[in-house]
């Protein structure tokens, strides 16, 4: 079995849109909360960041959330879910 692939930037970006959005936070109040500048987490959202692991860390732990479950959330994205 080969092993799983790291979900795509869009998958990533439309899964901490859902977890911001179910948060009912903007994208100001997520941007500021994690210290990522807003144009940044708005290019992560739509797929044009690819964001590292320190910055996908302070996003989730704004959200309240495990980095696991934003990457399962974009892997389920990925698979059509």
């Amino acid at each position: 079995m080969p092993p799983p692939s790291a979900p795509t930037t869009t998958s990533l970006g439309i899964a901490v849109k859902e977890l911001r959005k179910r948060r009912d936070l903007s994208q100001e109040a997520l941007a500021h909360a994690s210290a990522v500048h807003p144009t940044y987490l708005s290019g992560i959202e739509r797929g044009a960041r690819n964001p590292t692991w320190s910055t996908l860390g302070r996003i989730c732990a704004a959200l309240g959330v495990h980095m696991s479950e934003l990457v399962a959330r974009a892997e389920a994205l990925d698979r059509g879910g």
